[in-house]
């Protein structure tokens, strides 16, 4: 009999995820086996989100295409500020020695490991590597599944839909680590560091605690944020899940791409009035300087890595449905000097990590003060989020329009959302610009009328 996705993963639960040691998989005694067959687009619902079990699932999705995943073969946890290399290290180490029957040969394919990783070096917050029992992905016209185990070969798997996930009922909310008037004035007070000189730019969040009347399945959430904001990166990989706009960066055979996002205004819904507000933000001289700081940042984090590099010369406006961003697509070549491996995607995300857009520059005076007047621990919001392929392709996001679920508590999340400070920034605009980042979320929270 073939399993369902949910018993899948009920299975997979079997294997205590428990913490890794340094440069190695948990639970993982022996290699990786896996197997990826080509299977019929049609086959797969519209929306990949639907075979999901309720818990345990992981995503990667954008405009119907990416990766979802359920069960657990093994993971690596770690915190510090080596936690991306720790994470790296065991990840080469388990596809060094991993057994690949790849039939279908795109990005992708193979096993994976979805993670997320905590914003901050001294974050108590665990960051985490999870390698799935089952990926099922879709790029264009080709649809596959892999299915992976640890020292023998796993069995086939049909993907069926999963039950619709329930509402969560009733939402309240509560300020988290600062309140409207407490988080205006920290904005104000990183505005006046600014202008002492001591920094161009910061990034400053804040945090709003949710409660659901019903427990939360994760699945309402990411099917109303897939279906909203299309052209993002809809995610869920361990307790972390969201939408994000930001692709921190993408390597695929060779070639990286990277989407940075700095400079926002809010939507009004009317299209002629917010046309005129796309034409405002692309002059806006405040917001251009944010973003050309952002981008700075990126770039300089990519020169070790590359042979070249293609930065456009002006930003375009990026229209979601709650705002309006200025964006810059920027792409590279990784060097081929033949000197070292070429570094994966994880660790091209590590180095890139944290970036202009959601810390600040000079980067490390940027987190000393979002560490001193931000009142919280950001935990994995502004962390990278995403995958990576046993050759080390992958693609990595950065977690904003984003919530972390509670583990001891399936009523409880916290929403989060970050605004860039300049030397021209209104706290009470700053605050605004704050409400509309929430929305989102808020949004996906809510149930039919």
């Amino acid at each position: 009999m073939t399993p369902d996705p949910a018993r899948v993963a009920d299975d997979a639960s079997d294997t205590p995820p428990g913490a890794a040691t340094r440069g190695s998989l948990a639970g993982l005694a022996l290699p990786l086996v896996s197997r990826t067959v080509p299977v019929d687009p049609a086959s797969l619902p519209d929306d990949l989100l639907e075979l999901l079990p309720a818990e345990g699932g992981l995503a990667w999705v954008r405009r119907g295409d990416g990766l979802v995943a359920w069960g657990e073969v093994a993971r690596a946890t770690a915190t510090g500020p080596d936690r991306f290399a720790q994470a790296e290290r065991a990840w080469r180490a388990a596809a060094a020695h991993a057994v690949v029957r790849d039939e279908v040969r795109v990005p992708g394919t193979g096993p994976v490991a979805f993670g997320a990783f905590a914003f901050a070096a001294g974050s108590v917050v665990e960051s985490s590597l999870v390698v799935p029992r089952v990926v099922v992905g879709r790029r264009g016209a080709t649809a596959w599944v892999t299915t992976v185990d640890a020292g023998a070969a796993p069995g086939p798997v049909r993907p069926e839909v999963a039950p619709a996930p329930a509402p969560p009922g009733e939402v309240t909310y509560a300020d988290g680590a600062l309140d409207p008037d407490g988080w205006q004035d920290a904005v104000a007070r990183a505005v006046s560091e600014i202008r002492a000189g001591r920094m161009d730019k910061v990034v400053l969040a804040r945090d709003v605690v949710a409660r659901t009347a019903a427990p939360l399945d994760p699945r309402w959430v990411l099917r109303r944020l897939a279906a909203d904001y299309r052209s993002c990166w809809t995610f869920a990989v361990d307790g972390v899940v969201g939408a994000t706009p930001e692709l921190l960066v993408r390597s695929e055979k060779g070639l990286v791409t990277s989407r940075v996002l700095a400079g926002t205004i809010r939507r009004t819904g009317d299209d002629d009035a917010d046309l005129a507000r796309a034409a405002i933000l692309a002059h806006s001289s405040k917001d251009l300087e944010e973003h050309e700081y952002a981008v700075e940042s990126l770039t300089r984090a990519l020169e070790p890595f590359c042979s070249s590099t293609n930065v456009p010369e002006t930003p375009f406006v990026l229209h979601l449905p709650n705002v309006l961003h200025l964006a810059t697509d920027v792409t590279a070549v990784l060097s081929t000097d033949g000197v070292a491996p070429s570094p994966t995607s994880l660790a091209l995300a590590a180095a890139l990590h944290p970036t202009a857009a959601v810390a600040g520059t000079p980067t490390d005076a940027a987190c000393e003060l979002i560490g001193r007047i931000e009142g919280m621990d950001r935990g994995r919001y502004a962390g990278p989020v995403g995958w990576v392929g046993v050759d080390g392709d992958g693609e990595w996001g950065i977690a904003l329009r984003s919530a972390e679920l509670d583990p001891a508590d399936p009523h409880r999340l916290r929403l989060f959302a970050g605004c860039g400070i300049v030397a021209a920034s209104v706290p009470r605009a700053e605050l605004a610009e704050s409400e509309a980042k929430l929305e989102p979320m808020r949004h996906a929270l809510r149930s039919p009328a």
